[in-house]
């Protein structure tokens, strides 16, 4: 049996960005991850000979300047944040340029000054926002001075803006995407832009009630120091992820790969220690669960420990992925009508309207997926030739939406969705079908196998406003504290969410250090 002061169960981002600042606080700390290495969405393979994917999560736009700060890690690459290029089969693409389309190109001047009217108010309203998101959840029923700080720094930022953008923002705060786009924007092209973005990884369509709040959560994080943008560091994704792993060994973490958790020793509500599936006994007073909440507490933990009510709250939370991400081996990059060759390292979007987007949704409601689904691509392999043999290029691309739960059953809907995305790829690129080597399409289900995602949600939860902020897991579980003491979350199924920002993991570390009196 050997003790830890800290067991991190789980290596993902979160994880490590846990254990390197409880490491660097002073604290033994190790971290035991069921796969063969660290990384969790970040950790890539080789999906055909010569040809690897850089992980589920292939562009980076929330990665928190605290964390960065933090692991010293690889925030730059590009020289400038990427570009966002809105694709169109009957002219050129709307290309956005700088933080969220500071720039627009392929658009009139009177639709762009709009567009600059309209990120500017969403700018600022998911910066009021933010500041809860930087920060552990309030407590209802104890709320503390610095939460206080909080609501009045908020509030002091509406009123300097002034009556009207305070009313503005209350208006706004629960609409759905469309009618917001719609009140400012007439390009389609914009609009299907926003649309995807605000739905993208979340089970709504651009219509439903509360959309808005996706696309907020998206603004909220930052590239470079540019709201809204996004980027892929120098050496790709996997340089991230080795960066993420780096920091942790130099702070002095231990790392224990191909090592899965059988169960956390808990008695009379205190944790004590875990034990792997091989049978050997890890003990620490604190233990910090950077997976899946449904996976810690209705696999690991002993019900008796936690109780009906808090276990039923813990199974009721929606966590389904409705994402397919699909990894092409091409001979050659692709030609995408247009789009020049030097704008193929751009963040590529087929989201042609608002309707298309809705539309793409709607199957989705009955377990269906769609004939015309909305997608995101990235060439990788441009940003990190290692991915592919000289001359040779990656595509991968998340592909909206592919429900959990295929009606007719994935073995045999799977070809059928791969069919109708290479057919929309050929449309946009026309040639790309001859050049494909191979390809790889994981739906949420493959998701969840290979990354132990349950529901394959790379949010571990949806993020909408019932499970947001202080019910995000569960209330009894919301700053990342939980019932059994000693135990705490720190994946993205805790506050604030998902994406690669390291938020959870840093303020999950955080709180464990603030209630340490040692």
């Amino acid at each position: 049996m050997t003790s830890f002061d800290v067991i991190v169960i789980g290596g993902g981002h979160n994880g490590l960005t846990a254990a390197t600042k409880l490491a660097k606080s002073g604290r033994k700390v190790i971290v035991v991850e069921a796969a063969d290495r660290v990384g969790g969405a970040l950790r890539g393979d080789e999906f055909h000979p010569g040809f690897r994917a850089d992980g589920l999560a292939h562009i980076v736009n929330r990665l928190d300047p605290d964390v960065a700060d933090l692991l010293d890690l690889p925030t730059t690459g590009n020289a400038k944040p990427m570009l966002t290029a809105v694709l169109s089969t009957d002219g050129p693409a709307a290309i956005l340029e700088g933080g969220y389309g500071e720039r627009l190109i392929g658009v009139s001047p009177a639709e762009a000054e709009a567009f600059s009217r309209l990120r500017e108010k969403l700018l600022f309203q998911a910066g009021i926002l933010k500041r809860f998101l930087k920060r552990p959840p309030p407590r209802i029923g104890e709320i503390g001075a610095r939460d206080l700080a909080t609501f009045a720094s908020a509030g002091f930022g509406l009123i300097r803006k002034g009556r009207e953008e305070g009313r503005d923002f209350l208006r706004m705060l629960l609409m759905n995407v469309a009618d917001v786009a719609d009140e400012y924007l007439t390009d389609d092209r914009l609009k299907g832009l926003l649309a995807f973005d605000a739905t993208l990884g979340i089970h709504l369509g651009p219509r439903s009630p509360t959309s808005l709040l996706g696309l907020y959560y998206r603004l909220t994080g930052e590239a470079m120091g540019a709201a809204g943008a996004q980027f892929i560091p120098g050496g790709g994704m996997g340089a991230l992820a080795a960066a993420f792993e780096s920091a942790a060994v130099e702070a002095g973490v231990t790392l224990r790969c191909g090592s899965a958790v059988a169960r956390i020793h808990a008695d009379r509500g205190t944790v004590s220690g875990i034990v792997l599936a091989n049978g050997e006994e890890l003990t620490a007073p604190v233990i910090v669960s950077a997976i899946h909440p449904k996976t810690t507490f209705l696999q690991l933990v002993d019900p008796a420990e936690t109780g009906t009510g808090f276990l039923r709250s813990i199974s009721n939370i929606r966590s389904r992925g409705n994402v397919a991400r699909l990894d092409l081996a091409l001979d050659h990059p692709p030609e995408f009508i247009g789009l020049g060759t030097e704008q193929l390292k751009s963040r590529i979007v087929i989201s042609r309207s608002i309707d298309h987007v809705e539309t793409a949704f709607n199957p989705a409601k009955y377990g269906e997926f769609s004939a015309d689904p909305a997608m995101e691509i990235v060439l990788p392999s441009l940003h990190d030739t290692s991915l592919a043999p000289s001359g040779a290029a990656t595509l991968s691309a998340l592909v909206q939406f592919a429900p959990y739960d295929l009606k007719e059953g994935w073995e045999s809907g799977k070809p059928k969705f791969e069919a109708i995305i290479l057919d929309i790829l050929e449309r946009y690129a026309p040639g790309i079908r001859a050049s494909v080597r191979a390809s790889r399409l994981m739906t949420p289900k493959d998701i969840e196998t290979t990354y132990h995602m349950p529901g394959g949600h790379w949010h571990h939860g949806e993020l909408q406003a019932d499970q947001l902020l202080v019910n995000r897991p569960v209330n009894a579980a919301s700053g990342y504290a939980t019932p059994l003491k000693g135990l705490y979350l720190a994946s993205a199924g805790a506050h604030p969410g998902g994406g690669i920002s390291g938020l959870p993991g840093l303020l999950a570390a955080r709180t464990i250090l603030a209630g340490d009196r040692r």
